[in-house]
């Protein structure tokens, strides 16, 4: 790797870094699937994140928009998470996510076919956690 400029991070490591993603390799293929975008647009996992840029990110039924406030060398710690972004994401996308556990909304990824048997016992367990 080169030189790491203070002021600038790919955005699939500040991803990791800011724990928006358990591991840097989720990050990038969520670049890569065009779920993480900058101003409305599709970013690839080399672009550089600025302070300041406005980043919207799909994490599973989660449409979740953060602004960059710093740029952290290395990963950082769940209480230090705040010094990183801040979250900009509107409230009715939390009320909307609370919304669904609440009435235990069931959702499938589009492609993931007939829940199998043991698929199917998770969900009747959760279903009956009250």
């Amino acid at each position: 790797m080169g030189t790491m400029e203070n002021d600038e991070l790919r955005i699939d490591k500040w991803l990791w870094c800011a724990r928006l993603f358990k591991t840097r390799t989720l990050a990038a293929d969520a670049c890569k699937g065009g779920k993480v975008k900058v101003n409305e647009v599709s970013m690839k996992p080399s672009h550089d994140v600025k302070v300041g840029e406005v980043i919207s990110v799909q994490l599973g039924q989660l449409h979740k928009v953060v602004e960059v406030v710093s740029i952290p060398k290395s990963r950082v710690s769940p209480k230090d998470v705040p010094n990183i972004y801040a979250d900009r994401t509107p409230t009715e996308e939390y009320e909307r996510i609370e919304f669904m556990h609440a009435y235990k909304v069931e959702y499938r990824d589009r492609g993931a076919g007939r829940p199998t048997k043991k698929d199917r016992r998770i969900l009747d367990k959760l279903k009956n956690e009250e």
